[in-house]
């Protein structure tokens, strides 16, 4: 399975045993396509670096208190997110011993602000941490990841994806460093593409999943004309084509993925309302659903400047 979701070799046996010993994870968030007549479709597993974090648990509440103060909405709705109260809880129950080490690349306002908002959660968890930038994370001669103090990092929590970490020049230092990550080694599994051709083949035909399959295989004929071509390590829509019914590729955004594979997915279209296209972000926390987020685009693929709209359950 590693093999096909090109991930390097060095971090197979590593990424088994960070799931034998049960290491624990905190976030991450679903996509489906729902136009609320049939099954909700998971187009794929945000497991690592899921983005829109603050606006789902923060934003959209504060949103909902004054519209209710408002009138905009009638008394009496709710919105599904107990996203901050779960990650609060989540990380006070981690386990963590000595200070939370909080990491992201140096140039994402987005990044750094999510950061931000989860070093408040795990103030309010009651844990001690601090912030450094990936750019600043030092190796001691003994192989352990150190801050700009020379402090060892025992807990990691990195805003920062699995498949660039494995790659970088220390990542080959990673399965000896003694440092627990958040997210841990085996997300690497669940972050990538090549995540739904495996559900399909352990579920096929279940209601809430696409036909997928890896690029080459002969079975991916029964999407017939018209299907989704992924990139196993894409992200924000990256280098994510539509072929229908045989004509060239729309690929809106072209970027640098693709080099490690493809997977191919049955096109379900976004559901459209006056050309608004949403899609519905289940968040999980400590692998149990605690909140829903929407997305909009005008596109046929969601990107990364996508409108995040607030709900309601009436």
């Amino acid at each position: 399975m590693t093999l096909k979701l090109a991930i390097p070799e060095l971090f197979w046996q590593p990424i088994a045993e960070s799931w034998r010993t049960q290491q624990r994870n905190l976030y991450g968030r679903m996509d489906f396509v729902y136009d609320g007549t049939g099954p909700a479709k998971l187009l794929e597993y945000n497991a690592d670096t899921p983005t829109a974090l603050y606006e789902s648990a923060v934003f959209q509440w504060v949103w909902l208190e004054q519209a209710l103060e408002r009138g905009i909405i009638p008394p009496g709705c709710d919105q599904f997110n107990s996203l901050h109260e779960r990650l609060v809880e989540a990380l006070a129950l981690m386990g963590i011993a000595g200070p939370l080490h909080l990491t992201c690349a140096r140039d994402s306002i987005e990044d750094r602000s999510t950061v931000s908002y989860l070093e408040d959660c795990a103030a309010q968890a009651g844990l001690e941490n601090r912030f450094l930038f990936i750019d600043e994370i030092g190796l001691s001669p003994d192989g352990r990841f150190t801050d700009s103090e020379d402090t060892a990092i025992s807990t990691l929590f990195k805003l920062y994806p699995w498949e660039w970490l494995l790659r970088e020049d220390f990542g080959p230092h990673i399965p000896g460093s003694g440092c627990t990550f958040i997210e841990p080694l085996w997300k690497a599994l669940l972050s990538n593409k090549g995540l739904m051709p495996l559900l399909w083949e352990m579920f096929e035909g279940h209601p809430n999943l696409l036909p997928s399959y890896f690029e080459g295989d002969p079975r991916a004929a029964a999407l017939g004309q018209t299907y989704i071509r992924k990139p196993l390590l894409s992200r924000e829509g990256w280098d994510i084509s539509l072929i229908e019914n045989g004509a060239p590729p729309q690929t809106p955004k072209i970027g640098p993925y693709g080099d490690e594979g493809f997977i191919l997915q049955a096109y379900q279209p976004l559901p459209d309302f006056d050309g608004h296209r949403p899609v519905c972000g289940v968040w999980l926390i400590a692998s149990q659903a605690a909140g829903l987020g929407l997305r909009e685009d005008r596109s046929w693929i969601t990107g990364n400047d996508a409108r995040f709209v607030p709900h309601v359950i009436a």
